[in-house]
């Protein structure tokens, strides 16, 4: 259990700006990572493991991409007591994100509004701090318990035509280092991403990545898993297609979902009318539909990651009851503090 209360530290950090918040946090959590000041956020990891993609996950409760963009935390997001740590997104060079403020609290209905627009330092100051993680050094030795996900996108600047370019140049370098690698295709704050949904483009882009995998994983002596990251704003029919998009690709799983661009839940909040993607709690339902659907169209034994929404342990049971296999949390984190992870972790074990 960790020393220091979540509840002591937020009001500190609500008291800044988002952005800075994360920023403070992220920063103090790169410089305690394996020391004894790690002991203020240190938990026992529930041991609740299942097989998913050939990968044994010690228990069903990740860290979603987006909150360590820079791969620079994986050991002291480790200490908290997930199964699994998805990190970035990266692209392959560094570049600013969109303009400040860019990040916005919606207190009364547990959620954020973001459009950092994938602000990270690029693929080579990834690597290294991956490389420089003890999870990695561990997982090298065949002593790895907490599984890593590394998760993918396309610079700004490259033209949405010439994306699948940028995806097949971070998944030459990430592969290596990956337990899995997660393509995101679903963020909203980068232009014209989302486009590549659509059936056209994603059975192009799926195709090129299964083709480049197949020269990887004879080239490094393993196969791994390829998980694509979807939106909740989706129809059924939308669905369905991404859905036999996978199958057809030999993908092998799915991250269902991303923040969502409909604001009828933040109707009249302040900033519920920012530009960006809304996480925390008005996603639940919109991402357990998508799940749900995904579920009735991909079948039994498909992987589904399930996130978005999740800041209660009844909140990451319905997840796993709309048919995920393993869930994610985020904004939930920065809500409720690394207390969310292990009580999440509690109550999907006891819901089976």
């Amino acid at each position: 259990m960790s020393l220091l209360p979540y509840a002591l530290a937020r009001p500190f950090l609500f008291g800044l700006d988002p952005e800075t918040a994360h920023e403070l946090t992220m920063a103090s959590l790169a410089r305690t990572q394996g020391t004894p000041l790690s002991l203020a956020y240190l938990s026992s990891r529930v041991s609740d493991p299942i097989e998913l993609a050939g990968l044994k996950f010690p228990n069903r409760v990740g860290l979603a991409a987006g909150l360590d963009k820079n791969a620079r935390c994986i050991d002291g997001l480790a200490a908290m007591g997930f199964g699994f740590v998805e990190v970035g997104t990266v692209t392959p060079k560094g570049q600013p994100g969109n303009p400040k403020p860019r990040m916005f609290r919606l207190t009364e209905a547990n959620a954020l509004i973001n459009r950092l627009g994938f602000n990270n330092e690029g693929l080579d100051a990834f690597l290294a701090n991956v490389q420089k993680s003890s999870v990695r050094k561990q997982a090298a030795q065949g002593k790895g318990q907490l599984l890593l996900g590394l998760n993918i996108g396309k610079n700004a600047a490259t033209p949405i035509e010439n994306a699948v370019d940028d995806y097949l140049i971070c998944l030459d370098g990430v592969y290596p280092h990956a337990d899995y690698v997660t393509v995101n295709i679903s963020s909203p704050n980068t232009k014209n991403l989302r486009a590549l949904q659509s059936d056209e483009a994603l059975d192009a882009l799926l195709g090129r990545i299964a083709e480049r995998r197949e020269t990887l994983a004879a080239q490094h002596g393993k196969r791994v898993p390829i998980f694509v990251k979807i939106a909740p704003d989706l129809d059924e029919a939308q669905v369905d297609v991404i859905a036999a998009t996978l199958k057809r690709h030999a993908m092998d799983g799915v991250v269902a979902t991303n923040t969502t661009l409909n604001r009828d839940a933040v109707k009249g909040m302040r900033h519920a009318e920012e530009t960006g993607g809304l996480s925390g709690a008005p996603v639940l339902e919109a991402s357990n539909r998508v799940i749900g659907q995904l579920r009735a169209a991909l079948g039994k034994g498909f992987p589904i990651i399930g996130v978005g929404g999740i800041l209660s342990g009844a909140d990451a049971v319905s997840k796993i009851k709309a048919g995920a296999d393993v869930v994610q949390i985020y904004t939930g984190l920065i809500y409720k503090g690394p207390e969310l992870v292990t009580s999440a972790a509690i109550a999907i074990k006891k819901s089976r």
